[in-house]
């Protein structure tokens, strides 16, 4: 009797896992994928054409990438990575993250046009002038109508 590949894979590890190590290979695909993009194009000619926020954001990515791929090889090798350095690194990254989003978040939000804002205002509240005087509904003191 002869064994397909797939039956020989599913006597090296227990069929419970079989979808999980399924989808962990379908990611690693995608990211070898992506690795594949990046590293076709060289870092300096990448970091030109990038905003220095952005410049940033790449920067952070990529080392928490890195940083995370390492977490897993610890734990491939029966090492907690909770226990290692790599932890406090990831941290690290994370708030610095978390810093660049904050002031990504400040860039997007809305600045206020003052210039605009005092038209609006100023238009938008009855100023008594001349005109307005003459164009009253209601006749001024100690003055009368005529009738034509």
């Amino acid at each position: 009797m002869e064994m397909s590949e797939d039956d020989i894979n599913m006597e090296e590890y227990p069929t419970e896992i079989h979808d999980y190590l399924a989808a962990f290979e379908k990611s690693l695909g995608s990211v070898d994928e992506m690795l594949k993009t990046m590293m076709s194009v060289s870092r300096s000619e990448l970091l030109q054409k990038l905003e220095p926020l952005e410049q940033a954001k790449l920067d952070l990515v990529s080392v928490y990438t890195l940083n995370s791929m390492f977490w897993v090889y610890l734990a491939t090798q029966g090492i907690n990575p909770k226990e290692h350095p790599v932890k406090q690194e990831l941290e690290r990254i994370r708030t610095y993250m978390n810093k660049v989003k904050e002031i990504a978040d400040k860039k997007k939000a809305a600045k206020l046009d003052k210039g605009a804002a005092s038209r609006f205002v100023r238009n938008a509240l009855w100023e008594p002038n001349a005109d307005n005087e003459h164009t009253s509904k209601t006749p001024a003191k100690g003055k009368k109508r005529k009738m034509d």
